[in-house]
């Protein structure tokens, strides 16, 4: 059992300590103060002494209200009176038209809707793709930073012809080892994308389930075959998530998924849930380990629940949402599991 703590920050960039939203000013004014970015994008704070991971529902800081500030940086007013700084060369759009940016002490933020409101009205002139700001238009960039390269073969094989495979962890994730034990998912048809060396598929395979899983990479199915090819309901395949043939339309249970939505271009993964859902039963589940990290470029691109929720919420109903918090080094804090049933 994991000895880590965690606290929570919901969508309004409130802290939750056991589901309970803290109230004391001095104490949240400390913890946000104190947050700070550690590698690969998870967030942790500190209070006497103690280290916590943060888990944050969106961004880490949700900006309340903004402050023009003349002849220096503007400042923002965050939840318990917490303020900071921040630099126009920061700021990014996501797709829902947010303002993303960061502090300046580099911890990530989303302006709220009031404070987004009150942005527009102190800016001196702004379009869908500039800001104007004493004088100087300013092009704002994407929240997530496009990468066409990820969606290649040749990028792929490139990564394991230099055995470069960070995220081959040679065994199942323990999130879906964990998942399954709880959900008690009866013997389903399941389609696992990206499936890299195959641990996952050949765990739900071991657990009797009729298992299809494919990888753009042909080395990457090679090392499956190699290392999991004897196993019986378990079946590799080499194709691209975006090129599968009709015939899987309406032909399986389940999708897993695990590292194929962070590894695409991100100006795909809309594109990749409709695979998904096209390729369900109608009634079929999405059973899903994703990444909650600060990380606008990639692979492994970054994301956020919010984020996640709102891309599935018209297509989807949420059946178990949880932030994992026994992930292996590198990805404590930055996990989550999710159970969904196609609409």
């Amino acid at each position: 059992m994991s000895q880590d703590k965690f606290i929570q920050i919901d969508e309004e960039g409130y802290l939750l300590a056991d589901g309970v939203r803290v109230t004391d000013p001095e104490y949240g004014h400390l913890l946000l103060s104190n947050l700070v970015r550690e590698e690969k994008g998870r967030f942790q704070t500190s209070v006497q002494n103690h280290t916590v991971w943060v888990e944050a529902f969106d961004e880490p800081l949700v900006a309340l209200q903004i402050d023009k500030k003349e002849g220096q940086d503007w400042e923002l007013l965050f939840p318990y009176g917490f303020r900071a700084a921040f630099g126009f060369d920061s700021l990014s759009l996501d797709e829902w038209d947010r303002f993303h940016g960061l502090t300046r002490a580099g911890i990530p933020f989303v302006l709220s809707r009031a404070a987004q409101a009150e942005f527009f009205n102190l800016l001196e002139d702004y379009d869908d793709e500039t800001i104007v700001v004493n004088g100087n238009r300013l092009e704002i960039p994407t929240w997530l930073i496009a990468e066409p390269e990820a969606n290649k073969e040749a990028f792929w094989t490139g990564k394991y012809n230099e055995n470069f495979m960070p995220w081959d962890l040679e065994e199942p994730s323990p999130a879906l080892v964990d998942a399954l034990a709880q959900l008690k998912i009866p013997k389903s048809r399941i389609l696992v994308p990206g499936c890299g060396t195959g641990n996952d598929a050949a765990y739900l395979a071991k657990q009797g389930h009729l298992v299809t899983a494919f990888d753009i990479s042909p080395n990457a199915i090679e090392i499956a075959k190699q290392r999991y090819g004897q196993i019986q309901q378990l079946e590799f395949l080499q194709a691209d998530v975006f090129q599968l043939p009709d015939s899987y339309t309406s032909s399986f249970d389940i999708v897993f998924e695990h590292t194929c939505y962070c590894a695409v271009n991100p100006t795909r993964r809309n594109e990749l849930m409709r695979v998904w859902k096209r390729v369900l039963i109608d009634g079929g589940h999405l059973l899903g380990v994703f990444f909650t990290m600060d990380r606008r470029s990639g692979p492994p691109f970054g994301g956020s629940e919010w984020e996640i929720r709102q891309r599935l919420k018209k297509d989807f109903d949420f059946l178990y949402w949880t932030r994992w918090r026994r992930s292996v080094p590198g990805r404590q804090g930055a996990e989550m599991i999710l159970y969904a049933r196609k609409l």
